[in-house]
């Protein structure tokens, strides 16, 4: 390590220390501020560059030193009868100490962005109180639900290959469900804070995120006995529609990322076509926010077993095609899986082609037929909850959008 290199990690350590200091000093914090935070780091980078001299118990003794004066600052505030039941400033003092020493020892990016990260938390601080009494019940034990999913069950379950076709990993089938409810309990919580007060345009996104399909059926519900929501109405759906693509492409990317460039562009084709019409309808209308239908809680442990289980069907139902059936065989299982459900096939195609399974353009046109049998059973929903008007704008947009899908299968 060159002299001007350390001195330079040595000016980030004491930039980082100041930025949290300024913080803890806009508070009137008793224990530390915009003096103390900057020596603290240093400290842990003086301690770093010794550890790497002498052995990481210099790093070890200067932690153990530096929580001991935090140990008789704590007792001295005490004892001047100014008693402070948190721990924030001393928890960190501590993490500052620990960023100094590891952009000695470890990676300067990494310590940079935790020590910004540490600003930013505390500075935040009424904000996320104000957030957690915004979270009813149900919104907690949603969230810890997806905590039981994705750190609980997801880490214990096997890596490794069983049934037929050697396609069902329980970790990975577990993944692929953790991943959808994650998407989908991010437009859940974001809903629960605007609820009824968000507008047309949020409203689709949000309902896109958490299920198109539910919102899709809660508007055209609406419709049936009030026809001047259709328009505002086919605003959502369209929209609501078009994050759909949005989802299966986070989806591909997320699982196969070197088949997103083939599977992207004919869903990228119809996802625009969506948000044109939507644009048109909102231009020629501009009816007053609507407000959002309910939505459901997506992490139910129930709910996520069955998207498990539909999605470990598809994958059988895809190798099974695959290797009896031919192509046709793969478009009937895409367009029957697809009617209410584009995430399974979507997932199941993209671990087929991420596997050497399955050619990368055949994947992108069973997802391309499985987005349009969607769009398919939607203009039925609305057929028969919707009235008339809502099914002449939205059945008919879908119609110019399955028109775009079909010329992007047969090219």
């Amino acid at each position: 390590m060159t002299l001007d290199y350390l001195i330079q990690l040595l000016i980030i350590a004491v930039g980082l220390g100041l930025l949290v200091g300024l913080q803890r000093e806009s508070v009137s914090s008793k224990l530390a501020g915009i003096r103390t935070f900057p020596l603290v780091t240093l400290f842990g980078s003086i301690c770093g560059m010794l550890g790497e001299r002498f052995g990481g118990w210099v790093i070890g003794a200067g932690f153990v030193s530096l929580a001991g004066l935090i140990f008789a600052g704590k007792g001295a505030e005490s004892g001047e009868g100014h008693p402070n039941p948190g721990l924030t400033t001393e928890i960190a003092m501590l993490l500052m100490f620990g960023v100094g020493a590891y952009l000695i020892v470890g990676h300067r990016e990494a310590a940079i962005v935790i020590g910004g990260g540490i600003a930013v938390l505390l500075h935040f601080k009424g904000e996320l109180h104000g957030a957690v009494q915004k979270l009813a019940e149900s919104d907690l034990r949603a969230i810890m639900q997806f905590a039981l999913i994705s750190l609980v069950i997801l880490p214990v379950l096997p890596n490794r290959a069983y049934g037929p076709y050697s396609v069902l990993n329980p970790r990975n089938i577990w993944f692929m469900v953790s991943l959808i409810v994650g998407i989908s309990l991010a437009g859940y919580i974001v809903y629960k804070f605007f609820g009824e007060k968000a507008g047309l345009i949020l409203g689709g996104v949000l309902g896109g995120l958490i299920s198109s399909t539910a919102t899709t059926v809660s508007y055209a519900r609406r419709t049936s006995h009030a026809r001047e929501a259709s328009v505002p109405a086919t605003f959502v759906i369209l929209i609501a529609s078009s994050i759909v693509f949005v989802r299966v492409m986070v989806e591909i990317v997320t699982v196969a990322p070197s088949f997103f460039p083939v599977a992207a562009v004919p869903l990228a084709w119809m996802m625009a076509t969506l948000l044109g019409l939507a644009v048109a309808i909102r231009l020629w209308r501009r009816d007053g926010a609507d407000a959002m239908p309910m939505m459901d809680n997506p992490t139910e442990l129930k709910s996520s077993i069955l998207f498990g289980l539909l999605y470990a069907l598809i994958l059988l139902a895809v190798a099974y095609a695959r290797e009896h059936l031919g192509s046709r065989g793969l478009y009937v299982v895409a367009g029957l899986s697809g009617l209410t459900d584009v995430d399974a096939i979507t997932l199941s195609t993209s671990q087929m082609v991420r596997l050497n399974r399955m050619e990368p353009v055949l994947g992108a046109r069973l997802i391309l037929l499985a987005t349009m049998s969607n769009l398919l059973f939607k203009m039925l929903t609305i057929a028969l909850l919707g009235n008339r008007r809502l099914l002449a704008l939205a059945g008919g947009g879908f119609g110019l959008v399955l028109l775009v899908g079909l010329f992007q299968l047969l090219r």
